[in-house]
């Protein structure tokens, strides 16, 4: 089905950056895909969540500002994570309570962003992708993406379109990871005890392939399934449902 064509500013995060490029490539791809005119504002930083979860609001309204400098001219603003999308779209306001002319700016802003899947199922009408991978997965509901975006669906929604692919539901897949930004900072212990049960659920499920839309939550279960043993690897959903399986998963090294 032909799509009016769309100006698209991705919001690739701090992590996907400086860890898994792939998966930004990955939302081109699938953006493009949707009849996205794609755009990556190079004055991008960080959504400022690691300053604001950990009480430093001055930061994180400065960042918050270059932010919306940065993407208020596009029509949508897309990010392939619930936990930066919910960022923007539910707190910015909050950091701008006295501020009226920022918060107007970022209500506007929150009004055009959209977590990955939630863009391209809502949004674009985007129902299959043209991918393979023969295999079985299971997919873990991050906490932003689920409880302040209502990211559920969607991804399984697409995930069911992957030619060869099983789905296998995870226990307790609404259950954080114990990632939770800086959470594993402050409360290692609890954060420790969380990705080991969480694991095992993974691990239950006999999948070879755990996935999510937020890279913090991958890189912590891939760590833990690494030091339990498990074969099973991590991905970012949109580098499946891109059909990009010739990088390197989560956690492991690139020999290339």
């Amino acid at each position: 089905m032909a799509r009016e064509a769309v100006d698209v500013a991705l919001f690739v995060t701090c992590l996907v950056d400086l860890f898994r490029p792939s998966v930004g490539f990955a939302a081109v791809k699938l953006l493009e895909q949707a009849g996205c005119r794609v755009h990556v504002p190079l004055a991008q930083t960080c959504c400022g969540q690691p300053a604001y979860n950990s009480g430093d609001f001055g930061s994180a309204r400065a960042i918050a500002r270059q932010v919306l400098d940065a993407f208020e001219t596009y029509a949508y603003v897309v990010a392939p994570s619930g936990s930066c999308a919910g960022m923007i779209k539910t707190h910015y306001s909050e950091l701008f309570h006295d501020d009226a002319a920022n918060a107007h700016r970022a209500e506007r802003l929150a009004a055009r962003c959209y977590e990955l899947t939630s863009f391209l199922v809502d949004i674009r009408g985007v129902e299959a992708v043209d991918a393979d991978y023969h295999g079985t997965g299971t997919y873990h509901d991050a906490c932003s993406g689920l409880r302040e975006l209502g990211v559920r669906d969607q991804p399984r929604r697409l995930l069911a379109s992957v030619n060869g692919l099983t789905l296998k539901e995870l226990a307790n897949t609404e259950v954080c990871c114990g990632f939770g930004g800086t959470f594993c900072v402050k409360y290692p212990a609890i954060s420790t005890k969380m990705a080991a049960e969480k694991a095992d659920d993974v691990i239950a499920t006999g999948a070879d392939i755990v996935l999510a839309g937020d890279l913090g939550c991958l890189m912590n279960l891939a760590g833990r399934l690494h030091r339990m043993g498990a074969p099973t690897r991590a991905r970012h959903v949109a580098e499946l449902l891109a059909g990009m399986t010739d990088q390197p998963a989560i956690g492991e090294p690139d020999n290339k």
